[in-house]
C-alpha cells in the first residue's frame, strides 16, 4: 500500500535519537541497574494540590466536551502569567508544547519557506518543519562560545525565502539562554525582514543564571511573536499533556480551527489542575527548581577536572552537555560503552546536530546522590578509554621503533 509523502518528511536520522534510550529501558526490564539520564522527564511527583484539583473536577462531573480554545479560566491564568499586555483571546491551549509547536508551524509555514533555527536543536524540530514542507536553515552555535546564538550569524542566514525564526530558550540540549540584549537584536531582524518569531520556552521556569528575555514586550512584536510554553518541566506534569500558545488573535483563530479537526479540546479536569498549578504559590514547585539548580552544580563540580571530560555549565533547563572529544570516541560510541559497561544512559549529541558531535546530553532527572554516582561511572568509563588509547599509542610507538631498527640493520 502507498503512504503519503508526509511519512517521509517527518522521518529522518533524528527519529533514531532515542535508540539508546530504548536499549537502556530494555536492559532495565531484564533486571540490570540502569541510571536513566536520556530523557527529560522530571523525577518528581506532580504537586498534591494540582492532583487534588483534577480529582475534584472529576467528582464534579466535568468529563464532557470543553472549549476548543481551552477553558476560559485557564486561558486567563496563562495570560496573567505571561504579562500585563496579554489577554485570554491571545491564548490557545493544546495537548503539550510539542503539539503546540506542530500546530503553530502548520499555521505559519508551508512548502518553500525557510525557518532559521540554532543548531544543535531539539530532535523533533526537523520533523515538525518537514511536516509542513518548510526547510530548516540551521545556524551552528559553538561549544567554545557557550552555545550562544549570534544575532549576526542569524542575519547572514536570512534570504528572500526566510519566513520565521524558531528559538528555544533555555535551550535543549545545551542549556544556553538567550540574553535580553540578544533577543532585542533578533526581534529587530524579525521586524526588518517581516518574519515570525516562534519562541519555545518550555524551560523558562528553570532559568538559573541571567535575566529572562521577553520578546513579546519588545516594540512591534505583538503581531509577529508566538510563545510556546507548558507545565511539563516546571511542575512535573509531563504526562498531563498540556501546553499553550500565546500569539496574535488571528493565529489563535487558525489554531482553534486546526484543533477542531485534530483534538476538539482538552479534558476539563486536566485544565482545572493546570489552573491550580499556575495560580497557586506551590512550595513544591520552588523546591523542584532549587533541586535542579543544585543538581546542575553538583554534576559540574563532580566532573570538573576529570580527564577526557568537560561539563558545560547550563544557564537553565534540566540537562548538562558533556564534551567527550578528548576520549577520541564518537558520542555514539562513548554513549554505547557507557551504557554497556557502567549502566548509565545518556543521549549522543549528534542526534541534535553536527555542532554537538563529540558531546553527550546528561539529564538531571535523578536525585543528587545517584547523579554523583553516575558522574563517577562516566569518569571511570572515560578513564578506561584514555588508558586504552595510551596503550595503543605505546604499542604503535614500539612497532615503529622495531620497523626503524630493522631498516637500520
Amino acid at each position: 500500500m502507498r503512504y503519503s509523502m508526509l511519512t517521509q518528511r517527518i522521518a529522518g536520522e533524528a527519529v533514531t535519537a532515542w535508540d539508546i534510550h530504548y536499549q537502556a529501558q530494555a536492559m532495565r526490564r531484564e533486571g540490570r541497574e540502569i541510571l536513566l539520564l536520556t530523557v527529560g522527564d522530571p523525577d518528581f511527583d506532580t504537586p498534591v494540590p494540582v492532583v487534588d484539583a483534577a480529582i475534584a473536577s472529576l467528582q464534579r462531573g466535568e468529563t464532557h466536551y470543553s472549549d476548543v480554545h481551552g477553558s476560559l479560566a485557564l486561558r486567563q491564568a496563562i495570560a496573567r502569567r505571561t504579562g500585563a499586555q496579554v489577554s485570554a483571546d491571545q491564548v490557545m491551549v493544546l495537548a503539550g508544547a510539542q503539539c503546540a509547536l506542530y500546530a503553530v508551524c502548520q499555521c505559519l509555514f508551508e512548502g518553500g519557506d525557510e525557518v532559521i533555527i540554532a543548531e544543535p536543536m531539539y530532535v523533533t524540530y526537523q520533523g515538525v518543519l518537514g511536516a509542513c514542507g518548510a526547510k530548516s536553515v540551521q545556524v551552528p552555535v559553538s561549544a567554545d562560545q557557550g552555545f550562544r546564538l549570534d544575532p549576526m550569524a542569524v542575519a547572514r542566514a536570512i534570504t528572500s525565502r526566510t519566513r520565521g525564526l524558531l528559538l528555544n530558550t533555555p535551550h535543549n540540549p545545551t542549556g544556553a539562554a538567550i540574553s535580553p540584549q540578544d533577543m532585542a537584536q533578533l526581534a529587530q531582524l524579525c521586524r526588518a525582514h517581516d518574519l515570525w518569531l516562534v519562541c519555545d520556552q518550555v524551560y523558562s521556569g528553570l532559568l538559573f543564571d541571567g535575566e529572562p528575555a521577553d520578546p513579546l514586550s519588545l516594540p512591534g512584536m505583538v503581531e509577529r511573536c508566538v510563545l510556546i510554553d507548558s507545565v511539563s518541566k516546571s511542575h512535573a506534569m509531563s504526562g498531563w499533556r498540556v501546553g499553550w500558545v500565546v500569539g496574535p488573535p488571528p493565529l489563535i483563530a487558525h489554531l482553534a480551527t486546526l484543533a477542531t479537526v485534530m483534538l476538539f479540546g482538552l479534558p476539563e479536569f486536566v485544565m482545572a489542575a493546570v489552573c491550580v498549578a499556575l495560580e497557586q504559590d506551590l512550595p513544591a514547585v520552588r523546591e523542584m527548581r532549587e533541586a535542579y539548580r543544585q543538581r546542575r552544580d553538583r554534576v559540574c563540580a563532580a566532573l570538573a577536572g576529570c580527564p577526557g571530560l568537560l561539563a558545560h555549565r547550563p544557564a537553565g533547563g534540566m540537562f548538562v552537555m558533556l564534551d567527550i572529544r578528548a576520549t577520541g570516541l564518537s558520542a555514539q560510541a562513548f554513549a554505547q560503552r557507557l551504557l554497556l559497561e557502567e549502566g548509565v544512559s545518556v543521549l549522543p549529541g549528534d542526534a541534535f546536530g553536527p555542532s554537538a558531535a563529540g558531546h553527550v546530553r546528561m539529564g538531571l532527572v535523578l536525585d543528587a546522590e545517584r547523579l554523583e554516582l553516575a558522574c563517577r561511572r562516566i569518569a571511570a568509563c572515560a578513564g578506561r578509554v584514555l588508558a586504552e588509547q595510551a596503550c595503543r599509542n605505546i604499542d604503535g610507538e614500539a612497532q615503529n621503533r622495531r620497523v626503524e631498527h630493522k631498516a637500520y640493520q
